[in-house]
């Protein structure tokens, strides 16, 4: 049974870091492409960065230069490092990967206060 566990989410000010973690289990993360996605609340989730099996990665624009996805396979998990943080970026982070079946982490927080 595949699960993804979020954590590292909170409050932090404009300007500052947070770095979420994505802890897998029933699955080698390693094999598969894994994501993070946001979602406001009334909006569409939006993809935010993306790591492949090869180690390449993508970036939505908005957060390029900012966040950086790296995953350790030893632990199994996969990390989003968010620096220079906006207001903008308040949204619930999900670990996501498609591996016959979308999987789905329960999400964290990040608020940005200006």
């Amino acid at each position: 049974q595949v699960q993804l566990v979020e954590s590292g989410g909170g409050l932090v000010q404009a300007g500052g870091s947070l770095r979420l973690s994505c802890a897998a289990s029933g699955v080698v993360i390693s094999f598969n492409t894994m994501d993070w996605y946001r979602q406001v609340p009334g909006k569409q989730h939006e993809s935010v960065a993306l790591i492949t099996p090869g180690g390449m990665t993508n970036y939505a624009d908005s957060v390029k230069g900012r966040f950086t996805i790296s995953r350790d396979n030893a632990k199994n998990t996969v990390y989003l490092q968010m620096n220079s943080l906006k207001p903008e970026d308040t949204a619930v982070y999900y670990c996501h990967l498609k591996s016959g079946r979308d999987y789905w982490g329960q999400g964290t927080h990040v608020t940005v206060s200006s």
